[in-house]
């Protein structure tokens, strides 16, 4: 089969991508939308006429952002306080959301932590924020997106995902030495075969699921990175702005051609080529990886995430 393409590429911006929607009726939920491409994914759903709500762990920055969101686009956005790492929080927020869900864009993430840190239930820190969280506030928000018909799930995920499938013999380095960027390429993953599990389960209720690199761009995610990378990474001829960046997560949340199709890894607004395990690529971008998309390991991490979770309950 073709891959799927549509109009957009690498320098589209998400406001040209919402451009081509009245997304008026429509509600979103995005994650650590506070800043970055986050708050530039907001922004063009806010502008198309969508209802947002920017989830944030910091909630002075996310109402700062509300706020910039409202002054460019006239449209008010609701800002709700969670720490994806508080299992509670998480389950409380999507026990009180009522009516459809349209779009749940997880975008949230951290990047590269230099030390192994634990959660009080014992993960890695990276696996935990950037996976599990997720998807315990997805699968605690099904109803909603199968109330919507036809809801779309946006999972961030990155080229990161090259560094690392997912290791279910050692998820949280255990037996094995803590290195930052296999735990970031683990996480990241991880987040594309949520995708595709999600999709298997849930297309029968009309939602669709699929991951996404946004490309290249300098956000507050690399802030543990050490500075004389970042520097480097900042000449980087093939970076994006923010708003090009956040383009192929509104390409994956709103284009006709991703319409009822799950399951599939975007990179510069369009479906990207598999390429295998042992393929040499470059930093940013180069195809994904057949791990991020094998369904066996994406129903493995579905059961796993949800023994987990149901056990730190």
């Amino acid at each position: 089969m073709s891959l799927i393409t549509t109009p957009h590429g690498f320098s589209t911006t998400a406001d040209e991508v919402a451009a081509e929607h009245d997304l008026t009726g429509k509600r979103a939920v995005i994650t650590g939308a506070a800043s970055g491409i986050g708050v530039e994914t907001a922004r063009a759903l806010a502008r198309a006429g969508a209802e947002v709500t920017i989830v944030v762990r910091d909630p002075v920055a996310g109402r700062a952002a509300a706020e910039d969101v409202a002054a460019t686009t006239g449209a008010e956005v609701r800002v709700a306080e969670l720490d994806l790492l508080d299992l509670g929080g998480v389950r409380r927020f999507a026990a009180a959301w009522r009516g459809p869900l349209h779009l749940l864009i997880n975008n949230a993430g951290v990047m590269a932590v230099p030390e192994l840190r634990r959660t009080p239930e014992g993960w890695e820190r990276q696996f935990a924020t950037n996976h599990l969280g997720h998807f315990e506030l997805a699968t605690g928000l099904h109803d909603a997106l199968a109330e919507a018909g036809g809801a779309r799930i946006v999972a961030v995920s990155s080229s990161g995902h090259h560094a690392s499938p997912v290791v279910f013999d050692d998820l949280h380095y255990e037996h094995r030495p803590y290195d930052p960027w296999s735990a970031y390429g683990q996480s990241k993953t991880a987040n594309a075969l949520f995708a595709v599990e999600a999709t298997r389960r849930w297309s029968g209720d009309g939602i669709y699921a699929n991951s996404l690199m946004p490309g290249g761009i300098m956000t507050n995610l690399q802030r543990h990175v050490p500075a004389e990378v970042r520097a480097e990474w900042s000449r980087d001829p093939v970076l994006k702005t923010p708003q090009q960046g956040a383009a192929t997560t509104l390409v994956a949340a709103l284009s006709p051609e991703f319409a009822e199709v799950g399951g599939k890894y975007l990179e510069d607004c369009a479906e990207s080529p598999v390429i295998a395990d042992d393929a040499e690529t470059t930093p940013v971008g180069g195809g994904v990886r057949r791990w991020a998309l094998d369904p066996e390991a994406a129903e493995r991490l579905w059961e796993v995430s949800r023994r987990l979770l149901d056990d730190a309950a």
